[in-house]
């Protein structure tokens, strides 16, 4: 990945904030440091690399753990004097085996992360599952028909449910189908991010129309 360095600023220890961002649950993970040096590694590796100021080292994430962090993207504030880096985690972010250093003593519904997100991660972790414990894996198991059967289902289930006008119904079936749509994703190796991104595409077009 290119990444510009030239318009950061750094502090007066040569360093900068990083902020690290999970993309496909928005959970806020990590913050560490870097220099520019970490920050040219980081483009050249495509993996997250910081300066620890305690070791005064250069160090790659996950090195040794291998919980590496796979960049995406990395944003710049408007001060140019921070940085979010949205990346692909590996395992977990904390040393403490913590998916988010943010949530290692507090509740698992505060980590940071939204509902779908944290559904996301869920799901994925259920699809590794035996089909004889998790539904989700069962239900991979029989296949991408299968999956799609189920699909249909609930979106003519949802529709029916809109055209009585049964709120609670159609809340119930919105779930659902919604629900069998994120496994449909898993079945066919497509990520959350994606279909944000032509959803995100298609806003764009109709904004410049």
């Amino acid at each position: 990945m290119g990444f510009d360095t030239g318009s950061i600023r750094f502090d007066d220890a040569g360093l900068v904030p990083v902020i690290l961002q999970d993309i496909s649950t928005g959970e806020v993970l990590m913050l560490a440091w870097a220099n520019r040096q970490a920050l040219e590694e980081t483009a050249r590796r495509g993996e997250m690399v910081f300066y620890s100021r305690s070791r005064k080292e250069i160090w790659h994430k996950g090195a040794t753990s291998g919980n590496t962090m796979k960049v995406v993207d990395i944003l710049k504030d408007c001060d140019n004097d921070s940085l979010l880096a949205l990346v692909k985690p590996s395992g977990p972010a904390c040393h403490t085996g913590s998916v988010s250093c943010f949530n290692v003593d507090g509740p698992a519904s505060s980590d940071g992360a939204t509902f779908p997100g944290k559904l996301w991660r869920f799901l994925k972790d259920r699809s590794k599952a035996s089909p004889s414990d998790s539904y989700t894996a069962r239900l991979l198991s029989e296949g991408v028909p299968r999956v799609a059967q189920k699909v249909g289902e609930e979106g003519v289930e949802t529709a029916l449910a809109a055209a009585s006008g049964d709120r609670k119904a159609f809340i119930s079936e919105a779930a659902d189908l919604f629900f069998h749509t994120m496994v449909a994703a898993l079945a066919m190796d497509v990520e959350l991010p994606e279909i944000w991104s032509e959803l995100e595409e298609r806003h764009r077009e109709r904004m410049r129309e």
